[in-house]
Parts: structure tokens; sequence; C-alpha cells
């Protein structure tokens, strides 16, 4: 079968590799994919890795590379173990990628994605998106209704980590809000929180082509330039008494965002740390003090939302495909879709590879 291998840094292969082949197990899921995200993780993996690619075998999975990439997207059911009742050949799903024992501390008390000894698919399984076939447990496979087309369902994972973060801020209606970052997860953050009822929407970004995105996302969103305006006056001008917002979600990974988040919300504001660091940063404790904030950090997201999201998406009220700037080929993935994401004059927000195509 034809698939989508990394092997190192710099070096993605578009091979033909074994399909799946023997029995399948009974808790197992024999699956076809149809469109895989290129996700954040999949460009720090290219351009810096291996980072959580296994050089050495998994401790719980037991992959190793060379990895089939692709841990958001969508699938057909081609077979299912005996075990497997809750879709069927034919059915339509979405993948949940992350896999972890069900048995250990976390596991016994639901917060899978907690999990120390976690695996995910596309990342650190023998099988990914990026394959024209693929083995997956069970609990990794949601079925989709109608209502959600495959681009849609192939989104669920990354709209996971925005309304997770959305949902840790405490967002509800009738909250003023400050999004820091319009890469595809501030942009699904945006999304989420317009959901969520934000009636105040503040969003922060230094590419003039994602400043653009987010008003066509949300035209009432109240967009700037950090360099080029005064955000704690914007902030005084626009929310109730000058206090700041009551959330502010860091999208970006980076001090200067963090610290903006931090000026940004009113006293007993909640900052969410959504983006991931890749340096330690410095930070003004006193101020966090002094205005007696509430600081979360999230790490991917509680496995149980997947059905939660699929219906806001078939609602209307969650369009995470907007976000999405191209469909390419599995062929084109190098060109067209890691080196175009890298392209600091391009305007890509999401690239999808059509695995049918």
């Amino acid at each position: 079968m034809k698939a989508v291998r990394y092997y190192t840094k710099k070096d993605i292969r578009v091979e033909d590799v074994p399909a799946p082949s023997g029995p399948l197990g009974d808790d197992m899921v024999l699956i076809e994919p149809l469109v895989c995200g290129i996700c954040g993780t999949d460009l720090h993996e290219y351009i810096a890795g291996p980072i959580v690619t296994p050089a050495t075998p998994h401790v719980y999975s037991g992959a190793i590379l060379p990895q089939i990439l692709g841990h958001e997207f969508s699938a057909r059911v081609l077979e299912v173990g005996r075990n497997v009742t809750h879709v069927k050949p034919g059915s339509r799903v979405s993948i949940q990628p992350l896999i972890s024992p069900r048995d250990d501390y976390y596991g016994r008390r639901g917060l899978f994605h907690l999990s120390e000894k976690m695996a995910c698919v596309g990342l650190s399984w023998d099988w990914g998106g990026m394959g024209e076939r693929a083995v997956v447990n069970g609990y990794n496979v949601f079925p989709v209704p109608d209502s959600v087309s495959d681009v849609q369902a192939a989104m669920i994972e990354p709209a996971a980590v925005a309304l997770y973060g959305v949902d840790r801020g405490g967002v509800t209606s009738g909250s003023s809000v400050l999004v820091s970052g319009m890469g595809p997860i501030g942009a699904l953050v945006l999304l989420a929180t317009k959901a969520a009822g934000a009636t105040t929407i503040f969003v922060s970004e230094l590419n003039p082509n994602r400043r653009a995105l987010a008003q066509r996302l949300v035209p009432e969103a109240i967009v700037f330039d950090p360099r080029e305006t005064d955000a704690e006056k914007l902030f005084r001008d626009k929310t109730e008494e000058g206090v700041g917002v009551d959330v502010a979600l860091e999208c970006v990974g980076a001090e200067a965002s963090l610290n903006l988040c931090a000026r940004a919300v009113r006293r007993q504001g909640t900052v969410v740390q959504v983006g991931l660091h890749v340096k330690p940063a410095a930070i003004d404790a006193m101020l966090w003090a002094l205005k007696d904030i509430t600081v979360e950090a999230t790490w991917c997201y509680p496995v149980q939302i997947w059905p939660r999201i699929a219906e806001m998406i078939g609602a209307g009220i969650f369009p995470v495909e907007k976000i999405v700037t191209a469909e390419i080929a599995p062929e084109d993935v190098v060109e067209k879709g890691f080196e175009a994401l890298l392209d600091p004059a391009a305007s890509h927000m999401k690239i999808l590879v059509n695995m049918k195509s």
C-alpha cells in the first residue's frame, strides 16, 4: 500500500509498504483513511525531529521509525474485531488517535490523555492516517453522523485541542476573550469561543494573512497586531469599566504572547496555556498575584470530547472546515504540504492530504 513515512529531520518519503495482514485482534478495527491533516507536531518532527516519533521502540506500542504519519484523520471501517460493536464495515469515522493503558493510574480514572505511556496513531504507532490502510483500537474509532463531512471529521482532532482550552477557561455566554495567535489551533480556538457564546472577542496576531482570516471567521472580532497597537489601552477601551477580559487563551507557545495574556485578563481572570512552549518563559509572577488570576495549562484533550464536537459541527455552530486552505495528494505532501506550511510568505492555515486522490 501507499504510505507517507517519516524517517528523520527533513526526510519524509512516499513509499509502497506492506498493508496490514493476518487475523484482526478482537478489539481492533481495520480502516481505510480518507482525509488527513498535517499538524504542527508533524511540522516540528520534519524540521527538528525525531522528537516524539520513536527512534527506539515505544515503551507501550513498540513502534519504531520509520513512522507512517497522520493523526488528524477521517476513515471508513473495513473490518472489525469480534468485540467491537459500535461500528461496522462501511461506517464513516473520525479517529481519536491517543493510545494508552486502560488500567494504569490515569486510565482507571478516565484520564487517558495523561498516561505516561501514551502513544499516538501516526506518531508512535505502527500505522497512521497517511497510509491507505491502518489498524487501530476500537476505542480510537468514533462514528460520525451524515451531517459531518469527511473533511470535518478529520478536523475533530485539532478541534478537540481548541475546545478543551476553551472549556478549561470557562468561556461561556457573554464572556470577553482574547485569543493570542492565529495558527490552526488559534483559529479553531476563535471558532470555539464564538460557539461557546463569547460576545467580546479580541485576536492578537502578527501575520497579516492570518489577521485577515480571523476577521473572516468572526467578523465582529477585534483583530490587532500587538507590535502596532497599545493592547492594554485597547482592552481598557473595549471591556466593561476597562477591567480587561474574562479569559485569555495563549495559542502561540511564546513568552511575549503569554505575558500579553496575563496583562489582558481582569482581576480573577483566567489565562489558558494552549500553545506548546519549546523553551522556558520568563513571566511576571507578581502581576499574576496582584491580579489574583488563574492559569490553566492543557495537554491534548479528554478523549470523551469527540461526540460533542461532532454534534457541534453537525449543528453548524463549529465550522472547522473554514480553516482548511488546501487539499493535496499524498505524492505532493513534502512540496505542497510541509514546505508550503513552512513558507513565511504563504497564506496557508491547514493543509489536508486526500488519501483517495
